[in-house]
């Protein structure tokens, strides 16, 4: 608690010192934290710009770690612990690439050092934490970009700009999906001692403390990482991929969150150690609309030849869009002749590398102190809407939601909304 104490006390400092001027001609100094599939895909993009410096990296597993190092300059400091990271004075901006579990301490403490802050999605695991994530950015004039990088594609700022104006008409429904078919699942290997190369007590963190299972560890070169399907660390597809595709939902429909949420879902087919459902379906009702989120894992027939996606359903077409394309599917109406189109068929394609842009648009918000295209109580809404989706089938309610004040009457479903974490990790403003 000492070494906290410290960390606490450096970041303060920080944050009161004078904004440090980062014109053109400063190269903005990121931190690395957590460096699995995703995070080095992110440090990847960032050692190719000429306006930034990778100078730290941390991550509680060596062979993350080694191949961060193996990338990266020879002048990036190597921090086994992340909060040596977050206090160093050569490090104004980190990313956080970690399992969920670990986005809110972070990016909080993060914050309270003066840092600004790229944290992956979901951001959080509870609305709970996501709330005080929120609350750090603007108490201590953060910028923090949640990397849901979809927001910085080309073609979902034009499917937006089209829905914005009424160019498919009245939508009354949103349908979002991913579907695979997993086979087997992921097996039921039992509980072990852990890798030496692996810091499993600092791994788990503010999640409670449990054996080392392969699994909830999850670390595997030719699947998802595992951990995703464990609630003690993520939510399963619900927020892994549901979260990208219900904030392109909020984004277009202009709206904070739903005002009722049910849900569906079990294990009905795999039979691995895995405690999120195979099967799942999210209904999120809205003042003018319903949507849904649908995901199995066990059939990957989605009659649409597509495996995941978003369908607009308005009055006078259909608009699909993934992160390749976009397409209008126009209504019929009829005429005396027979029938023709309410509106033309039209498509489009991607034409920009999401991730890349998503880093262009957080370093020139970090330059210039301006609200990047996913801030925090963006990426928060988003995140809240997938977790709401999960609160509902776990708490096997429907329940209201009221999505400015962020709370329901519902009980049962409330009690999932926060839950407490492993000392010394809890959340402190």
């Amino acid at each position: 608690m000492q070494r906290r104490n410290f960390v606490k006390t450096a970041g303060l400092a920080a944050a009161a010192a004078p904004q440090l001027l980062r014109g053109q001609e400063k190269k903005l100094r990121v931190g690395f934290i957590g460096l699995g599939r995703r995070g080095l895909g992110n440090l990847k993009t960032v050692l190719k710009r000429e306006d930034c410096e990778v100078t730290a990296l941390s991550d509680v597993y060596k062979p993350n770690l080694d191949k961060a190092v193996e990338m990266s300059p020879a002048s990036a400091k190597v921090y086994p612990d992340f909060r040596d990271l977050i206090a160093a004075n050569d490090v104004d901006a980190v990313f956080i690439g970690t399992p969920d579990h670990w986005h809110a301490y972070m990016t909080v403490e993060a914050c309270k050092a003066g840092k600004d802050v790229y944290v992956e999605k979901p951001s959080s695991v509870t609305v709970h934490e996501g709330q005080m994530m929120v609350k750090a950015a603007q108490k201590y004039e953060r910028v923090v970009q949640v990397g849901t990088q979809q927001r910085s594609g080309d073609h979902f700022k034009h499917a937006v700009k089209m829905i914005h104006n009424d160019e498919i008409g009245d939508i009354a429904f949103v349908r979002t999906w991913n579907y695979s078919n997993q086979g087997a699942g992921i097996g039921n290997p039992p509980d072990s001692d852990p890798p030496a190369n692996l810091d499993w007590d600092m791994w788990l963190g503010p999640a409670p403390e449990r054996r080392f299972n392969a699994n909830r560890f999850g670390v595997h070169p030719r699947r998802f990482s595992d951990f995703r399907w464990f609630w003690d660390y993520a939510g399963g597809m619900m927020t892994d991929w549901g979260v990208h595709l219900l904030d392109i939902v909020l984004w277009a429909m202009d709206e904070p969150g739903p005002r009722a949420v049910s849900a569906v879902g079990s294990k009905y087919v795999i039979q691995d150690n895995r405690e999120t459902p195979d099967t799942i379906l999210a209904n999120f009702e809205f003042p003018s609309f319903a949507c849904v989120y649908e995901n199995r894992i066990t059939n990957a027939q989605s009659m649409f030849g597509q495996n995941y996606g978003i369908l607009f359903h308005g009055t006078k077409g259909t608009m699909f869009v993934d992160r390749s394309r976009w397409e209008i599917l126009p209504e019929k109406e009829r005429i005396a002749t027979g029938t023709r189109n309410r509106i033309p068929a039209a498509e489009g394609e991607s034409g920009n590398n999401t991730t890349a842009d998503h880093w262009e648009d957080f370093i020139s918000s970090v330059r210039d102190r301006s609200k990047p295209i996913c801030d925090m109580l963006t990426g928060h809404r988003s995140t809240t809407i997938a977790l709401l989706g999960n609160v509902a089938l776990r708490s096997k309610e429907r329940f209201e939601w009221d999505p400015l004040a962020e709370t329901t009457e519902n009980k049962e479903a409330a009690s999932f909304l926060k839950r407490e974490a492993r000392e010394p990790w809890k959340l402190e403003l």
